[in-house]
């Protein structure tokens, strides 16, 4: 099938990934490498890109991928590396918005350089890279933006307020920005994983904001059990590669792509059930984990 029905028959989509060296973003590219795609792999320090090369060799597609550097927090960064890729391609048919990290920690712990370096990269970094990519793909008159979101973007947890308002933030961005972009022949689309075995977690695990005699020292401790436990039976995160994967074939794709474990209910339990029952129900999860 040609990856992507609405092109030229012969010619090769350029898909721009941000956050290639982990995670969803490392498998998104191999994933779109093997269906044709050329793959603009990008990544804040290009130290950290053996995995993905060591990866791409094993799958038979490193001549597919095209790695560069690109920082989503420099606005001159960004220029610089779409400037590259219209020189050498001439064009952007697909970006994944897919760069970002967690931040966690109680609200009144974690200071406000943290909740300002968790937008920075989640919601004004994604902002950026989109902006810097609409006026190719509205000249093209086609094109398709996935912005990766979460589960955190649909419901908050108590303990990860930093990284569940980026993803609201993206949230509603991304419906905003699908609006504006349907009669360019431009599709908006998220992705919404929930927990998956990506370092996105341990990282924000092992990063988490707390004082000496916090208050909240006994609930911070059950989060943190809860996140662990959830982590460890969390699934493969190539499931949102691979969905990722089919997006770019469909000609009419949603708005909204929940994926993963428990997302689903989640995101039924919150429209259907009352808050306060939702909220219970969190609640007696952490209990649980005292």
């Amino acid at each position: 099938m040609d990856p992507n029905p609405n092109l030229p028959h012969g010619h090769d989509p350029i898909a721009l990934i941000t956050g290639t060296s982990s995670g969803f973003g490392l498998l998104t590219a191999l994933t779109l490498a093997r269906k044709g795609y050329k793959v603009i792999a990008t990544m804040r320090d290009l130290r950290s890109k053996d995995e993905l090369i060591q990866q791409a060799e094993h799958a038979g597609v490193l001549e597919r991928i095209h790695l560069l550097s690109l920082d989503v927090t420099v606005e001159s960064s960004i220029a610089s590396a779409v400037s590259k890729i219209i020189e050498l391609f001439g064009r952007v048919d697909v970006l994944v918005n897919n760069a970002g990290f967690a931040v966690g920690g109680f609200v009144e712990e974690v200071s406000m350089e943290e909740w300002r370096r968790q937008m920075e990269t989640n919601l004004f970094g994604l902002i950026a890279v989109t902006k810097a990519v609409l006026p190719v793909m509205r000249k093209q008159r086609e094109g398709l933006i996935i912005n990766v979101s979460s589960v955190s973007g649909l419901t908050g947890f108590p303990g990860y307020a930093p990284y569940a308002a980026s993803k609201f933030a993206v949230e509603g961005f991304s419906e905003s920005l699908r609006h504006e972009m349907l009669s360019f022949g431009i599709r908006v689309v998220l992705v919404e994983p929930g927990s998956f075995r990506t370092p996105i977690w341990g990282k924000g695990i092992a990063g988490i904001h707390s004082s000496e005699g916090s208050p909240y020292q006994a609930e911070l401790e059950a989060v943190l059990r809860y996140s662990r436990r959830t982590a460890e039976t969390a699934p493969d995160p190539q499931e949102v590669a691979d969905l990722i994967g089919r997006i770019t074939e469909k000609r009419k794709p949603k708005l909204r792509y929940p994926v993963g474990k428990g997302s689903f209910l989640l995101i039924l339990g919150k429209t259907l059930l009352p808050w306060k029952m939702l909220e219970g129900i969190i609640a007696r999860s952490l209990r649980a984990m005292k």
